[in-house]
């Protein structure tokens, strides 16, 4: 680390100056004055921070006392675009991971959309009975669409499907036991792990079976006087392949009614479609549940689904209505934008066809790997026509379904892939990102990746222009 250049400390403009700057003065009409302060500051306080740490970079800077000022005057205009804008924003998603946490997960139905506009500008029905006038339960549309589509008894809806099994283990099982098999103690996202979600709901996990067998008689086993229910989680984020077992939801449900107990399902992802249709390998339905005698089962809302994040919770009427009576249910409960995407989304599958059309999760899943090809054939010609000094190919690739759900079920797909002309595809991916719109792609053996299995209709032409601005920064 080299000394810092004291001289050049010294030619460091004051805020206010730069404050003056016509280019900044001009920003003042877009960005609050307050905000326009901040990234004034943050930029010096910067660059103070560079020359005192010294290093290699210093050697670039400019030593003229003008020079820098127009350096400060730039990097404050970047910021002050960048803090003006919602950080909630529209992106293209070029990555193929369908379900992308870090991009919002399910893209919603444009009729969720247009309820948003139309239905929730103003003052919105929540929950007040329109011929009554009185106070009305908040999930009733939601439960009488789950009713519907799942055959269960009573339905209602929380926050995400982590709260949703905290709510119900703690509603059933306070103070006592509940048995689940080893291999289903699952670490979710953001390693919140299904041990701790039980700990915190008041309940005393026993674990039964090993990590790849567990049969039947492992759970008749495991009961006792203590024994509050017993629990499936469906393991939706990974599978556990080759000398392996567990024991059928039949066959756990025989054990639990049999011994007067409570049989919860956690299937995770939450279908409500069989995608065994289309080629996939099983994956537990919630009507599946319903039928096989779950007596309470819990699943996502986005995900398999493909509305907004929620817990749905559904099973057996006295359990349900033990739930809404839960006081963590207040902790708990959604807000109208959650439930109006809610019922939008169910109520398309009460038609498949439609459904399978209209929730863009569904319709990625199941996009023909042959049309994305001539989509990224478009993509590659358009951008090399605009870059020609850039080698831009079709390749053979796989997409992702993401966040848990469809695990090891690759998607085949046909990717584009640029070679960047600097030799840096961290580069391009960053400047893809700081773009707008942001563009999001994947990285693999120095080349930038985009798979049009994610990229939505319309957004092509966008994609094109915000890559071949990326190419020519």
């Amino acid at each position: 680390m080299t000394a810092p250049d004291h001289e050049l400390l010294k030619n460091i403009p004051a805020v206010e100056a730069i404050l003056q700057d016509p280019a900044i003065a001009l920003l003042a009409r877009e960005v609050p004055r307050r905000v326009l302060v901040a990234c004034v500051r943050q930029s010096v306080d910067e660059l103070r921070a560079e020359l005192v740490e010294g290093g290699s970079g210093v050697k670039n800077l400019p030593s003229d006392s003008g020079d820098l000022h127009v350096l400060l005057v730039d990097r404050a205009q970047r910021r002050a675009r960048l803090a003006a804008r919602p950080h909630y924003r529209k992106v293209i998603n070029a990555t193929g991971i369908i379900l992308h946490t870090g991009l919002g997960r399910a893209v919603l139905p444009k009729l969720a959309c247009q309820r948003f506009q139309s239905e929730l500008a103003g003052y919105s029905l929540l929950q007040t009975d329109v011929e009554t006038g009185r106070r009305s339960r908040r999930d009733e549309p939601i439960e009488r669409l789950l009713r519907q589509l799942t055959g269960a008894e009573a339905a209602t809806v929380v926050n995400n499907n982590a709260a949703a099994t905290m709510i119900v283990l703690n509603t059933i099982g306070q103070g006592r036991e509940v048995i689940v098999s080893r291999g289903q103690l699952v670490e979710i996202g953001g390693s919140f792990r299904l041990p701790e979600v039980m700990e915190k709901s008041g309940v005393r996990l026993v674990e039964v079976g090993t990590t790849n067998k567990t049969h039947a008689r492992d759970y008749e086993a495991a009961i006792t006087e203590r024994t509050a229910a017993i629990m499936r989680v469906h393991p939706s984020n990974y599978k556990i392949s080759g000398f392996t077992s567990e024991a059928s939801l039949a066959a756990m449900v025989e054990i639990a009614h049999r011994h007067g107990l409570p049989l919860i399902d956690d299937v995770g992802a939450g279908s409500l479609v069989d995608f065994t249709q289309f080629g996939f390998e099983p994956e537990p339905t919630l009507p599946d549940s319903i039928r096989a005698g779950a007596d309470i089962v819990t699943s996502s809302g986005d995900k398999l689904i493909g509305a907004t994040q929620a817990g749905i919770i559904l099973g057996r009427a006295p359990l349900v209505e033990a739930v809404r009576r839960n006081p963590l249910a207040r902790i708990v409960r959604v807000d109208k934008l959650t439930l109006s995407a809610l019922e939008a989304t169910l109520s398309l599958f009460l038609d498949e066809a439609t459904a399978l059309a209209e929730i863009p999760t569904l319709a990625m899943l199941r996009r023909d790997a042959e049309q994305i090809g001539r989509q990224a054939e478009r993509i590659a010609k358009a951008i090399g026509r605009a870059a020609p000094e850039v080698r831009v190919t079709v390749v053979d690739g796989f997409s992702q379904v993401g966040s848990g759900s469809l695990p090891t079920q690759n998607l085949p797909s046909r990717l584009v892939a640029i070679d960047p002309t600097d030799g840096s595809a961290d580069e391009l991916a960053r400047r893809l990102r700081v773009g707008q719109p942001p563009v999001f792609a994947r990285i693999q053996k120095d080349q930038i990746l985009l798979d049009p299995r994610t990229v939505l209709d319309g957004e092509e032409p966008a994609l094109v222009d915000a890559v071949v601005r990326g190419l020519q920064f």
